[in-house]
């Protein structure tokens, strides 16, 4: 597997992930649509975010982009796709996302997990700082904030 920095142009397969990672859950497809434009990936988000892809025998498989959030960085995306999901993709990405959060100068990682997805952070090293509450469909949903503190560099 490579991780490479993902280009504007694969804004379109880097959404088709999103949204495959997303359907996993078995949402309402009513969900889903609520969720297009935070799942569609366009190429000025690319260009703007640090933004990496997984690449296994040549396929896209799961990518992550990160943003700025005051003194932190914000894991803003972190998709596998569901045939590549407990193959050790998402655990590289987010190993490869903590050396660039560390690279970039930054010692905390905030991350707006899905419910789904806590455990697999929290199993990562993450801890759980608080929860937001969104309304999806007139549905409440909790969704936890996860911190991953970063050691520097000896």
């Amino acid at each position: 597997m490579q991780i490479l920095r993902a280009k504007p142009e694969d804004a379109a397969t880097l959404t088709e992930i999103a949204f495959a990672a997303k359907r996993h859950w078995g949402y309402p497809e009513q969900w889903i649509e609520s969720w297009h434009d935070i799942l569609t990936i366009q190429p000025e988000f690319i260009v703007n975010h640090e933004t990496h892809a997984a690449i296994v025998a040549g396929r896209t498989v799961g990518f992550y982009a990160l943003g700025r959030k005051d003194s932190r960085l914000d894991l803003l995306h972190m998709w596998v796709l569901p045939d590549c999901m407990g193959r050790g993709v998402g655990r590289s990405l987010f190993h490869h996302a903590l050396e660039r959060t560390r690279a970039l100068g930054f010692r905390e990682l905030e991350i707006e997990s899905d419910p789904n997805a806590e455990g697999f952070y929290k199993h990562l090293g993450a801890r759980r700082v608080g929860v937001i509450t969104k309304e999806v469909d007139g549905q409440q949903r909790k969704l936890p904030i996860l911190i991953y503190e970063i050691n520097p560099v000896p």
